[in-house]
Parts: structure tokens; C-alpha cells; sequence
């Protein structure tokens, strides 16, 4: 599978395309906004002053009730503060007074038409007597109820530009501050989150081209370390059932192999005449008993084959698990007879009633029993003991056998696992029972457990709900 990098560097370009749009957007929306902004600002203020100046000083260019150089005074003051030429011009465009450009006093503006100005301002030349946009506030001034002139005050947009850059320039450096932190933020996502997925991503390539050996260390304690650590125990728990699935390929095989060689040289012999006709009943008896073995162990992988792939259904009834103990006890008495075993069993009172399926607890009995029959030396004892705990009752099947390795007994219920003791007492197993009995008692939601010490005994005990009928 071709592996694919585009996640991340579609990641990174949307970053940059964000940066950039962002960038744009405060060069064009955001100066084009702040433009206006300052200038309706500046225009409502010089519109207070050019009212004011209407309404206080104006008029006295009129009459003669005040001195004109002290009016005059005080509109060269209001310039100074305000920092925006104040002129008086009448109705007709005669320029009668400006506080700056006294070059075009007493000239005349042709078409000037401040009716759909008054109360408004503009943004131009101001009828083409400035070489650049000004800023042009209109106030009409009122007297005898007539309209005389208007005070025009004209305030350059260079000032109100080096506002608005200064401004943008704080845009621009918030704008760069945020762009620096989110890289900050990049940094930190790549280590924290797209290199370790990297790493998963190319491990989950390995697991697929079938290296479960590879293994990745992440150096971290959150969710993505705890998901690596996962990956890694998943590859790990895969190799060792890979490893058993061998194994136990190798066990069949060899389990297979050995009584179909036997029973082809026995025929063949039979067939040849080196066996004569007197000793077929003998041989033919043995290659029963290799057929035997054949079947059992074909029953067994069904059995682990239907586990897997239906489920286990189970008849659940109440019954007297002392009497199926004794009962299946019955079916090993000559095997017990011949090794000269000792069966000591210890049962709760005279009945003790469980709810399960009797048929499957039957066959989880007879393979611990078995089991501990095979691996018991000669003239020992097998102790078989039931309890009882609240709700629940207690199976001990115990033996005074060789044990099992302490290496071995976190692998004995795997299924197709086989320790290599085993293999010497029990020749015709198939290392298949215990994962059998393992899935019984489980498909009870109930426990199992081994107690185990090489060259002493093992025990296996299990667990089992006590019927709930009282009167039983």
C-alpha cells in the first residue's frame, strides 16, 4: 500500500492561505474601515466646532458690535487646536476670511453650492483649490433669518492617513504576534500529535505487509501515547498467536502425520503379506485406535472452530454438579486402576444444585480430570473438592503431578498451546482441551484459575452459579 503524506502538508497550506488571507483582509477590508472610521470621528468633531463658530463668531463679520481683529483671534486660536483651516465664505463663494492660504482670500468659488453640503461633510479638493483630498466640515451661518455665508472648516487628510497607518501598524504587529503563536501551536501539534501518527501510520503499514515484529517507542503518558502503547501490545499479542498458530500447525502435523503413517504401514504390510492373516485382529485393533485419535483430534479443532465463529449456546438447567463428579469420575475408573491413583473427593453436603449447561460442565470435568490423570506419576492421589461461597459454588480438580513451568502458565489456556513436559506424558493430546474448557466457563461468565508448582502438582478451579431454586 502506497503510503500517502497529504494530510499534513494540505494542513500546512491551509495555515499559510489563512496567514495570507488574513493579511489581506487588514490591508483592504480592515484599512478601507478604519479610513472611515477616523473620518466620520474627525468630521463629527470639527462639525461641533464649525457649529460653534457659526452660532458665536461668525455673525460678527457682519455687523460691527464686535471688533473683527478679535474674532479673528479666536478663530486663529480654534485653528491652532484643531489643526484645520477655518474659513468664512458667503453665499455666493466669496472667501471673506480664512485663518490659512491667504492667497485665495477674497477670491470667489465658482458654482459653489453648499446647500447639499450643509450639515454634511466631503471628502475632495474642495472645488479644486487643494492639490490633495481634503476633509471639508460645512456649517451655515445665520442672521437677520437669513443665510449669509457658511463656516468651512478644511482639515487635510494627510493627518487623518498617519492615524490610520498608525493604526494598521498595530494591526499588522497583532496580526504577526498571533501568526508567531499559532506557528508555536503548529510545533507543538506536529510533536504531540502528527509525528506520533505518523509513527502509527507506518507501523499499521508494517502490521499489514505481515511484520508484527516491528515495534515504535512514544515517549508519552496522553491519549496518542496510550493508543501507540495499544498498537504495540496488539502487534505483540498478534506475533505470539502467529507463533502458537505455528506451532500448532506444527503439532497437528506431526499429530496427523504419526498415525497416518502408522496406519498406511500397518495396511501396507497387511496387504503384502508381511503381516499373515492370523495377527490382522491384533493390528487391525491398533489402527482403531489410531483412527481414534485421528477423530479426536478433528472433533476438537470443530469444536474451537464453532466457538469462534457461532458462539457458544448454552442449555442452562439446574443440577447436582457433586453427582456429575461422580459420575465422570466412573468413566476413568480403569485408567485410575492400571496407574493405581488414589481419587480423594471432598464435596459440599450430599447435593449441591448450580445453573449451567450439564453437558458442557460434563466436558469441562473430564478434560481437567483427564488432564490430571495423564500428568500424575503412579500411586498418587487426585483430589477433586467442591465449595460453596454466598452464590456461588466452587470446582478444585487437584494433582500431585509433574506441575507446569511458571513460564507456561499464562500460555496453558491459549489454544494450539502445548508446554514441553506435556508433550512427553501425553502423546495422543492435542493441546486443544484446556482452551475449551477455558471458552466453556467463560460462555458461563464464570472463572478459572491455576494454581501450579513444577514437579509438586497443579490445581484448576472454577466457578459455577448455585441454583436459585429453593425447593430443589
Amino acid at each position: 500500500m502506497k503510503k500517502r503524506k497529504t494530510l499534513y502538508l494540505k494542513f500546512i497550506i491551509t495555515y499559510l492561505i489563512f496567514g495570507v488571507l488574513s493579511f489581506i483582509t487588514i490591508a483592504t477590508f480592515t484599512s478601507s474601515k478604519t479610513t472611515d472610521y477616523l473620518v466620520k470621528n474627525e468630521a463629527a468633531a470639527l462639525y461641533k466646532e464649525a457649529t460653534l463658530i457659526s452660532n458665536k463668531y461668525a455673525t460678527y463679520f457682519y455687523n460691527d458690535s464686535v471688533s473683527r481683529t478679535d474674532i479673528e483671534d479666536q478663530l486663529s486660536a480654534i485653528d491652532t487646536l484643531t489643526s484645520a483651516a477655518i474659513w468664512i465664505i458667503n453665499s455666493d463663494g466669496h472667501i471673506m476670511y480664512t485663518t490659512r492660504y491667504a492667497r485665495i482670500l477674497n477670491n470667489t468659488i465658482e458654482n459653489f453650492d453648499p446647500v447639499s453640503d450643509i450639515g454634511t461633510y466631503s471628502v475632495n479638493d474642495f472645488y479644486g483649490i487643494f492639490p490633495e483630498k481634503t476633509l471639508s466640515v460645512f456649517s451655515p451661518i445665520t442672521y437677520n433669518y437669513t443665510v449669509p455665508g457658511y463656516v468651512v472648516i478644511n482639515y487635510p487628510m494627510e493627518s487623518i492617513m498617519e492615524k490610520q497607518e498608525k493604526i494598521m501598524l498595530i494591526s499588522y504587529i497583532t496580526l504577526g504576534i498571533v501568526f508567531i503563536l499559532s506557528t508555536i501551536i503548529l510545533i507543538v501539534f506536529t510533536d504531540a500529535v502528527y509525528i506520533p501518527l505518523n509513527q502509527v501510520t507506518t507501523a499499521a503499514e508494517k502490521y499489514a505487509e505481515g511484520d508484527l515484529k516491528y515495534t515504535f517507542d512514544v515517549n508519552r503518558t496522553d491519549e496518542m501515547g496510550y493508543l501507540c502503547a495499544q498498537l504495540n501490545y496488539m502487534a505483540n499479542r498478534l506475533s505470539e498467536q502467529e507463533d502458537n498458530q505455528k506451532k500448532f500447525i506444527a503439532n497437528v502435523s506431526h499429530d496427523f502425520r504419526s498415525p497416518l503413517t502408522s496406519i498406511r504401514g500397518y495396511l501396507e504390510a497387511m496387504v503384502d503379506g508381511t503381516i499373515p492373516p492370523e495377527m490382522h485382529d491384533k493390528y487391525l485393533s491398533i489402527l482403531l485406535n489410531e483412527t481414534e485419535r485421528l477423530t479426536k483430534l478433528t472433533n476438537s479443532l470443530l469444536t474451537l472452530n464453532n466457538l469462534n465463529t457461532t458462539g457458544m449456546v448454552l442449555e442452562i438447567t439446574d443440577f447436582d454438579i457433586n453427582k456429575v463428579i461422580k459420575d465422570t469420575i466412573e468413566t476413568f475408573e480403569g485408567t485410575c486402576k492400571n496407574k493405581m491413583l488414589k481419587v480423594n473427593l471432598v464435596l459440599s453436603g450430599k447435593e449441591l444444585f448450580v445453573s449451567a449447561d450439564m453437558t458442557r460442565i460434563q466436558q469441562v470435568l473430564y478434560n481437567l480430570i483427564d488432564n490430571a490423570i495423564k500428568f500424575s506419576d503412579n500411586e498418587k492421589t487426585i483430589k477433586i473438592e467442591t465449595t460453596e461461597k454466598n452464590d456461588t459454588a466452587f470446582v478444585s480438580v487437584k494433582d500431585e503431578g509433574i506441575g507446569i513451568p511458571k513460564d507456561s502458565l499464562k500460555h496453558i489456556f491459549d489454544r494450539f498451546y502445548k508446554t514441553d513436559l506435556s508433550r512427553g506424558k501425553d502423546k495422543k493430546g492435542t493441546g486443544l482441551g484446556l482452551s475449551i474448557t477455558k471458552e466453556i466457563i467463560k460462555a458461563h461468565h464464570e472463572n478459572i484459575n491455576v494454581i501450579s508448582t513444577e514437579g509438586v502438582g497443579t490445581e484448576f478451579i472454577f466457578t459455577l452459579p448455585k441454583s436459585k431454586e429453593e425447593d430443589i
